[in-house]
């Protein structure tokens, strides 16, 4: 098996473990698309649900165009619909869109006070206050350079 291989089967054991480590510590809540953050989301009832399969699209071709692994979830009493066609697994996009139902579910719910929509907020204040430090850095050094250049052309024996 190539390097490569071990490695990418390594990697997915790790987060099936971790992931399946996690869920046995907190039961009820998921890590939320990626996030450190760990959020409480609303429990799903499979009856208030509608699960289709359809055709997926997008790159892949052939492969993809003709399997029915694309998954639109529709929770019934709010009219939510959600579609996912993440992978080529039916199975992991199922997985995928009752996460993405329960965050906007959650948000449906909880308005303003949500949780996710905090996190969101919070990482986007995060980012602005990331890009101006950078900004300002790269000011700081044009100025220094343009200072540079100035003081050489003054004195071009230094």
């Amino acid at each position: 098996m190539s390097l490569l291989l071990k490695n990418r089967v390594l990697l997915r054991l790790k987060s099936r473990v971790l992931s399946q480590v996690l869920s046995s510590l907190w039961p009820g809540t998921v890590l939320s698309a990626g996030k450190k953050h760990r959020v409480n989301l609303p429990e799903l009832v499979e009856d208030e649900l509608r699960e289709q399969f359809v055709r997926g699209s997008g790159p892949g071709g052939q492969a993809t165009n003709k399997t029915s692994n694309c998954v639109v979830l529709k929770h019934i009493p709010s009219g939510i619909v959600v579609k996912c066609h993440a992978t080529r697994s039916v199975e992991q996009n199922r997985k995928c869109a009752r996460e993405i139902l329960k965050e906007k579910l959650e948000i449906l719910t909880k308005g303003e006070e949500s949780e996710l929509l905090k996190l969101r907020e919070e990482s986007i204040v995060k980012k602005k206050e990331k890009r101006q430090r950078a900004n300002e850095n790269l000011s700081r050094k044009k100025q220094f350079k343009e200072r540079l250049n100035s003081i050489q052309d003054e004195n071009p024996s230094c």
